[in-house]
């Protein structure tokens, strides 16, 4: 083991497992136009997006403003004192002391536009690639924006609006509202999955308390897992992993899903729930976790839960496109690591300064995972499990998604 950095669903209708169909990563291209596959990195506290080659040695193609409006959005908060205490609560809660920016962001289909959830301004935006400029802006229900979904035919978002305990889902390229849903307390995590048939929401409670003891569970709210059809927004099913940890005798695990990963004929979801350092595997159709994955403790990691970066302990899992390798990002204990999916074996512990984020290059090779305490993109091969790579990005690197810009982009024009 290397050294380590120290720091800080009886069953679901079958309809849901019938769709064999891997799941997208980005939104789907215009064959009429010449686009290139890039990552897109959200560097939350300094509002940018940092675009990377998708692929090879991941270096930097551009960086974009995703905050244009700053000074417009910061004085109509001035203006209202309840915008202005959620504000300062995302700041001081959430935002450890600084302002969230660049939650999430996923790419239009022609690659001319990025849209991004900014949970400090709580709403999304898109942004024009050629001139930073705003092409559409949403407010979302309540006071933030957090984790957002594409759709596989890349003309819908959906985005959790965390303070109102809903999804609301959007047009990609208007920003019109096509729909909503109601989920569980803070809604999160976001997949679409059988094709585009459904949307999984995975809600996970309050996690800014120091109600953090397995007996204060109960204090963290109603969180569940809410299934929607993508189509008419009404709910298929609801999944409260409670019971399904409770039945194999883990009582004392929280049911707060955190990021998931779906196999490819999206029969099983891998998944993280708060304060454990591993993952659980979910069988879909038999509707009971079927294995757990207990990963490696880094000493060096406090054993004050409370310390733990908003109730997380590992935040981050993404799966090879085959479906044999899973990518787990360690994120209080400072590691990444690839998982053999049938034997659940780990590989090496690649050292990391609090990885927050694990998806998966544009050619499938690598997991690229963000490296939040170090500013800085890490790539590791599935094969192999060793590091490829590490690119420098913005101040505190979040979400990290594959997108397409055009082929001759290099960022927004001067001016």
């Amino acid at each position: 083991m290397p050294a380590f950095r120290s720091r800080h669903f009886c069953s679901v209708a079958a309809a849901l497992v019938l769709t064999v169909t891997a799941p997208a990563t980005a939104a789907t291209a215009d064959s009429s136009a010449a686009l290139r596959d890039v990552l897109f990195v959200g560097n939350n506290w300094d509002g940018t997006a940092t675009v990377l080659k998708a692929t090879g040695d991941f270096a930097k193609v551009g960086e974009i403003n995703v905050v244009p409006d700053k000074a417009q959005r910061i004085a109509e908060i001035n203006a209202d004192p309840i915008k202005w205490i959620y504000y300062m609560a995302v700041r001081n809660q959430v935002g450890q002391g600084h302002d969230q920016y660049a939650d999430d962001m996923y790419s239009t289909p022609d690659g001319t536009s990025v849209v991004v959830s900014r949970p400090s301004f709580a709403d999304v935006v898109s942004i024009d690639l050629a001139t930073d400029r705003i092409n559409w802006r949403f407010p979302v229900a309540g006071y933030r924006a957090d984790h957002m979904a594409v759709s596989p035919d890349g003309t819908k978002v959906a985005v959790s609006a965390s303070t109102a305990n809903k999804v609301q889902v959007l047009d990609i390229n208007t920003g019109k509202e096509l729909g909503e849903f109601d989920t569980g307390d803070k809604p999160h995590e976001n997949v679409f999955t059988n094709g585009g048939k459904y949307i999984w929401n995975m809600s996970i409670g309050e996690v800014t308390t120091s109600l953090d003891d397995p007996s204060a569970d109960w204090t963290k709210g109603d969180r569940h897992i809410t299934v929607v059809d993508a189509t008419t927004y009404k709910t298929v099913k609801t999944i409260d992993m409670r019971d399904r940890l409770d039945a194999i005798g883990l009582k004392d695990f929280s049911d707060a899903v955190r990021p998931a990963a779906f196999t490819p004929d999206w029969s099983k979801m891998y998944f993280q729930v708060s304060f454990f350092n591993g993952f659980l595997e979910y069988d879909v159709a038999a509707d009971k976790i079927t294995r757990v994955k207990t990963l490696p403790a880094n000493p060096a990691t406090s054993t004050d839960r409370t310390t733990w970066l908003l109730d997380s302990r590992h935040h981050g899992i993404s799966m090879s496109p085959d479906g044999s390798k899973l990518c787990v990002a360690g994120t209080m204990d400072n590691y990444a690591t690839v998982v053999d999916r049938a034997t659940l074996q780990e590989g090496s512990l690649i050292t990391a300064s609090t990885p927050y984020w694990a998806t998966v290059s544009g050619d499938g090779k690598d997991c690229v995972i963000s490296e939040s305490g170090a500013d800085q993109v890490t790539a590791i091969d599935f094969a192999t499990g060793q590091k490829v790579t590490s690119v420098p990005v913005g101040d505190h690197p979040q979400r990290v998604r594959l997108g397409h810009v055009k082929a001759d982009w290099t960022g927004p024009s001067a001016g």
